[in-house]
């Protein structure tokens, strides 16, 4: 039997954060989430054991029954220190020809490859670690000094999971709690130190399979989900589409009228509203009411939601008058919130997926377009802050983030450029139809060229 041991008694504390890593959210989800998910998907994995907090006891309990995971079978206290935490796990079983599989909580990207190497390794070897080449020279350092430089192609940087026979890994820790001055890191390192004999086979890791550790760590965990899950070319699950409901505002010309196309190419039934097209106007929170009640009557449900309207002016502010200000404020911020606030009844019945568009100049204001820059950057601080607003109805909610994307408004506003400089509408609205079916909510989703 391989049972899937997740260790998630961290406190947090390299995070500053005040609840612990494994529970903060990433991709829509807990990290612990993903973690585990990954082991209940994997055929080889017979049974899971989850390690936690004692405070956080009931948190785990409850996520187990809203996700409905099947090889859960035990959640345990851990312990004040990682050895102590495997220790629970390894005490509360006594079959000999157990594996144990002991992972990270907060490692979220464990593959299916490595998980399954590891299995096919314990088929052989009573001890498997995982690890990657490091990539930098490692140097031993004492007083501030150099003292040597191990041979770099001899040095690998080790992951988890680290799979053991059962009477392996709990020969090894009879033998380590006898010692009085006990150190470790991980279990790998108690089996050779306990078990010098005991060959430890080394599986190839990968450089995603990371471990959020600190701040930065969640920025890099964001992205590298997004890589996994969104691909440019749409060609992923776009057939999914297939008679969902989608309403989309700004849908009469650019990327929003490309993703009215796209989607009824894949069976969906669309419903564009602009201004121009129907006299919807999204600054106007009855207009854009009106427009989901015509819709959800003829459909009995709306399953996802796409704002793309947009007003870009480029132009100095004190040069702008008081109705261009005031439209841009209205459409790119109001129609915003009243997109947002006008479906939700919608979303909360069909449990589905909310998309706004930002835009790269979020991350810093531009000269002559400063409102269209600081509107932007309101979308995606919207989208983070509603996502977990929204989470427990199971809504999602996520942004847009293109490059310079070919539009009639981008034209109106820069010229003719080069078209090889930039990103063709078609492969966004793409990217934005496969935003709206995955599991992401609160993410910003570059699209690069």
């Amino acid at each position: 039997m391989n049972v899937a041991v997740i260790l998630a008694g961290g406190s947090g504390s390299r995070l500053g954060v005040s609840m612990p890593k494994q529970f903060l959210k990433i991709a829509g989800k807990m990290v612990i989430e993903h973690t585990i998910s990954a082991f209940e998907q994997n055929a080889g994995i017979d049974e899971i054991v989850i390690v936690t907090n004692p405070y956080y006891l009931y948190l785990v309990e409850t996520m187990v029954l809203k996700n409905e995971w099947k090889k859960t079978k035990k959640i345990l206290n851990g312990g004040n220190e990682r050895y102590k935490s495997s220790l629970t796990a390894i005490t509360s079983y006594n079959n000999d020809e157990t594996n144990l599989i002991f992972h990270d909580a907060v490692r979220p990207l464990i593959s299916q490859r490595i998980i399954d190497d590891v299995i096919q390794a314990l088929e052989t070897y009573n001890a498997v670690d995982v690890a990657i080449p490091s990539a930098d020279t490692i140097i031993t350092v004492e007083d501030n000094q150099i003292k040597n430089i191990p041979d770099r192609s001899t040095l690998m940087r080790g992951q988890t999971p680290q799979g053991f026979k059962l009477k392996t890994i709990k020969r090894a820790y009879e033998l380590a709690l006898q010692d009085a001055d006990l150190k470790t890191t991980d279990d790998c390192s108690i089996v050779k130190k306990y078990l010098p004999d005991e060959t430890v086979f080394v599986v190839n890791g990968e450089d995603c399979n990371m471990k959020l550790t600190y701040k930065e760590d969640l920025f890099l965990l964001d992205k590298l989900f997004q890589l996994r899950s969104i691909s440019l070319n749409g060609s992923t699950f776009l057939e999914e589409l297939k008679d969902k409901v989608i309403v989309v505002f700004g849908g009469s010309s650019g990327i929003g009228k490309d993703i009215v196309e796209v989607s009824r190419l894949y069976g969906a039934k669309a419903y564009p509203f602009s201004r121009s097209l129907n006299d919807v106007d999204i600054s106007n929170i009855d207009s854009v009411n009106k427009a989901f009640e015509d819709v959800f009557s003829e459909n009995k449900r709306i399953d996802y939601v796409v704002n793309s309207a947009a007003i870009l002016l480029k132009e100095p502010l004190v040069s702008m008058d008081k109705d261009a200000i005031n439209e841009i404020i209205n459409i790119n911020y109001f129609g915003m919130i009243n997109v947002s606030v006008a479906s939700y009844p919608y979303l909360k019945e069909s449990q589905g997926s909310l998309l706004h568009f930002t835009s790269s100049s979020y991350t810093r204001g531009r000269e002559f377009y400063s409102l269209y820059s600081s509107t932007k950057a309101a979308v995606v601080n919207f989208v983070q802050a509603i996502a977990q607003e929204w989470d427990p109805f199971k809504i999602r909610i996520n942004c847009i983030n293109p490059e310079r994307t070919k539009t009639p408004m981008r034209e109106r506003n820069f010229g003719l450029e080069p078209e090889d400089t930039l990103l063709d509408s078609i492969s966004v609205s793409k990217v934005a139809l496969e935003a709206l079916m995955s599991g992401f909510s609160g993410q910003v989703i570059d699209v690069k060229k």
